[in-house]
């Protein structure tokens, strides 16, 4: 019975993936699909619209094995290595300064998350 609602859960994921690309090509939207089923998925979660309860096991099983799904980037990368001769210091820099707004925007989203669920406690 795990198993089953697990694959249910990996399917509604499956689902919203596809209501983005129909969204997508239905309006020629230059975003991708994906991005807009996240987005849908994002914001019915957040409104509380879908519990969260209702896709952990799923969306769990698949951050586990998130890894594997930067091997098909990794060897794309590798096929155009000849893309990045000559731009090593560039794309080192590019990786630098979007790390550290990576990590900063992160860190503001998270602090005030942390302080809406503080004042909720009050």
């Amino acid at each position: 019975m795990k198993y089953f609602i697990m694959i249910l859960q990996i399917g509604i994921l499956f689902l919203f993936n596809f209501i983005g690309q129909l969204i997508q090509g239905f309006f020629s939207l230059s975003i991708p699909g994906s991005l807009i089923g996240m987005l849908l998925l994002f914001s019915l979660l957040f409104f509380k619209i879908i519990p969260l309860t209702w896709m952990q096991a799923g969306v769990d099983f698949l951050l586990k094995d998130i890894p594997f799904f930067f091997i098909p980037v990794t060897i794309g990368i590798i096929q155009y290595l000849t893309f990045f001769y000559g731009k090593g210091s560039l794309t080192i820099l590019l990786v630098i300064v979007s790390t550290f707004i990576v990590i900063g925007v992160s860190g503001i989203v998270t602090n005030f998350i942390l302080k809406k669920e503080v004042k909720s406690y009050d």
